[in-house]
């Protein structure tokens, strides 16, 4: 049987409504890494206050977290192994990605046990569930790459981004909390705090502008609220304190009260989000299937119902009927569809389909840009930190000032710095 036009048009409705099935899944991946990313968040923060106040602090806290976040962690695991599966469409990266991850969870449970001996300092602590989460977030971010849809690739961005700036707020939580409860000042935390603040602002950029709007008017409302006043009085105290200056210990809980209610805006903001995504999975999918129904229902109706001067032409070419005098011969030119054989109520099924797929590109395009610009940072600060052996921190900010020295984007110098050889480097320290 030749390949017919109705058999590719509607083809195309079924592949959108699989292409959304598909993201519906990722959805609810995304979202419970997001849960172990939480929980991990707040077991580091009551690990760092236990260890730095030798474990005289937040032990019931520290083992709530624990309990939390280990059936989340079983949840993952299981879902890391669904992934094997050449239905999930895993590619080679998010594949390799997992089995990073696995390997970090994997040395977890040692690690608590170390702790719970308190034979880890707090900052060997914090960079060790750090470097877990890091991955956790890499991996959200290669599933919100991956996204074909542009509604849902959007609200990805925002998630991605807005679980990138939680992340950093966690770190600050639990760097600020260590300090505090050491109660001592030292420029390389002074300046790891002033680093996870500017990287909170540019996530947060990206989420704003990604978000839906009532999700961004939230957050902008919890701007203005007391506690983030004294979070910013607080980051003053750690930022300006001289180093080796003795900081009050008793302003440990406030720090940690204060940054943890701000996470908890932001999860709140994460909860939500997802729900959105969720939403939107299940509109556009219920809007596809109405799509293709109503596509087979007009492909029917063309087949029940052809343009009238076809009959005509069909008594024309029917010897065995009788012709009455009035018969047209042929129809008037002017009658013709301008068409050509196709009917014009599949011709604008068509084009509205065209159009409709290139209005999502041009939206794809746009949260694509978004990604490609994270990514591209995130990789040049790893080249600098590998060919110059300095911090994340430094990294970065060479790269602003080789933005703001000659007034380039961000982006282009990150750019520009991975296409240098690495002889360009040589003479650095």
């Amino acid at each position: 049987m030749p390949l017919s036009v109705s058999q590719l048009v509607l083809r195309a409705k079924q592949l959108e409504i699989d292409a959304v099935r598909h993201l519906a899944g990722r959805v609810e991946f995304a979202d419970v890494i997001g849960q172990l990313i939480h929980a991990l968040q707040r077991e580091r923060g009551a690990t760092s206050i236990y260890l730095a106040s030798s474990g005289q602090r937040f032990l019931a806290e520290r083992q709530s977290a624990l309990e939390e976040a280990r059936p989340i962690e079983a949840t993952l695991r299981a879902l890391f192994a669904d992934q094997l599966e050449p239905a999930q469409g895993a590619t080679a990266r998010m594949l390799s990605l997992m089995a990073w991850v696995l390997l970090d969870l994997d040395t977890l449970a040692d690690l608590r046990v170390k702790i719970d001996q308190r034979t880890p300092s707090a900052h060997d602590s914090v960079a060790a569930f750090s470097r877990l989460i890091a991955g956790l977030v890499e991996l959200i971010f290669h599933v919100a790459d991956a996204a074909l849809h542009p509604g849902i690739s959007r609200l990805l961005v925002a998630l991605v981004h807005l679980v990138q700036g939680k992340e950093a707020a966690g770190q600050e939580r639990a760097v600020g909390a260590q300090l505090f409860a050491s109660g001592a000042s030292d420029d390389a935390g002074q300046q790891r705090i002033i680093h996870l603040i500017d990287a909170q602002e540019r996530s947060l950029r990206v989420f704003e502008e990604f978000a839906e709007p009532a999700l961004r008017e939230r957050w902008q409302q919890h701007q203005l609220t007391p506690n983030v006043a004294l979070l910013e009085r607080l980051r003053r105290t750690l930022c300006t304190a001289r180093p080796g200056a003795a900081l009050d210990t008793g302003l440990s809980d406030s720090w940690f009260n204060v940054s943890s209610e701000r996470i908890t805006e932001m999860w709140q903001l994460q909860v939500e989000l997802v729900q959105c995504l969720r939403q939107v999975c299940e509109a556009q999918s219920l809007a596809t299937q109405q799509d293709l129904q109503d596509s087979e229902g007009l492909l029917q109706q063309l087949r029940d119902n052809p343009p009238p001067h076809t009959h005509a032409v069909g008594r024309f070419f029917n010897n065995a009927a009788e012709q009455p005098e009035s018969a047209p011969v042929l129809p008037a030119m002017s009658d013709v569809p301008s068409q050509g054989s196709k009917s014009p109520e599949l011709v604008d099924l068509l084009k509205t389909q065209s159009a409709r797929l290139a209005t999502m590109e041009a939206e794809l395009d746009t949260a694509r840009r978004a990604l490609h610009e994270r990514k591209v940072i995130e990789r040049a600060k790893g080249a600098l930190m590998s060919r110059l052996g300095i911090t994340e921190e430094a990294a970065f900010r060479a790269l602003q000032k080789a933005s703001m020295d000659h007034n380039r984007k961000l982006l282009d110098v990150a750019e520009a710095t991975l296409t240098l050889p690495d002889l360009a480097f040589a003479a650095k320290p």
